[in-house]
């Protein structure tokens, strides 16, 4: 399918077929993934692809907790996520049937392999993901391109000690995300709702609009 046109439809899938992805499926889109941009060509990425209905079913078991505790949040407001009750639920149903979904794939990173450059600025550091999510996408479009959807989560990542030990990651190396694979039970996405592009883009100085807003 057409670049653009996979960009605007690569959602985040809620609710997967039963279907396996077939390994040639899979190989195609990693092959595709690893011409993501990385800091300095030093490909730090690696992927673990579970399958295992153990190893899925306990993955799972590690997702619910943080999950509910989130869930718990946005009914008693302390996180407010605005009139998205469909898409709450949608997450929800997600969550209870995770280890039903062909695949998770665990995107891992060597750490040695990563040069954060921000790490020195008292804030968040976050340049390091610059070597690992470009990757990440790339594998969900060239995926979305053979008609096979994802949803990408890092609640999993609260828990990275226990997927280390499930998954037998080696020392030196750290979780990413976790991404649900499969056919979709309901079709892809024909619109994704996106802040446009006038409120987002800024000329020069931040807060200086490089468009004009076509609102009203």
């Amino acid at each position: 399918m057409e670049l653009i046109d996979a960009m605007r439809t690569t959602g985040t899938c809620r609710y997967f077929s039963d279907d396996p992805v077939p390994d040639e499926v899979l190989y195609t889109a990693f092959d595709a993934a690893r011409f993501g941009p990385q800091g300095g060509n030093r490909q730090p990425v690696r992927y673990v692809v579970v399958r295992d209905p153990a190893r899925k079913k306990a993955l799972a078991d590690l997702y619910l907790p943080p999950w509910k505790g989130y869930l718990a949040a946005i009914s008693t407001g302390d996180i407010n996520v605005g009139a998205l009750d469909k898409t709450v639920q949608a997450a929800d149903d997600f969550a209870e049937n995770l280890h039903k979904v062909p695949a998770i794939i665990v995107v891992c990173a060597e750490v040695g392999g990563l040069h954060p450059t921000d790490t020195e600025l008292g804030r968040l550091s976050v340049v390091g993901g610059c070597s690992i999510y470009p990757t990440m996408q790339n594998l969900c479009l060239a995926l979305r391109d053979q008609g096979v959807a994802t949803a990408v989560t890092t609640l999993l990542c609260l828990s990275e000690p226990a997927v280390t030990e499930l998954l037998e990651i080696p020392e030196g190396f750290i979780t990413a995300a976790h991404i649900a694979v499969g056919y979709p039970a309901k079709g892809f996405p024909t619109k994704l709702t996106r802040s446009p592009v006038e409120d987002i883009v800024h000329l020069e100085t931040f807060g200086s609009p490089m468009y004009a807003s076509t609102a009203g």
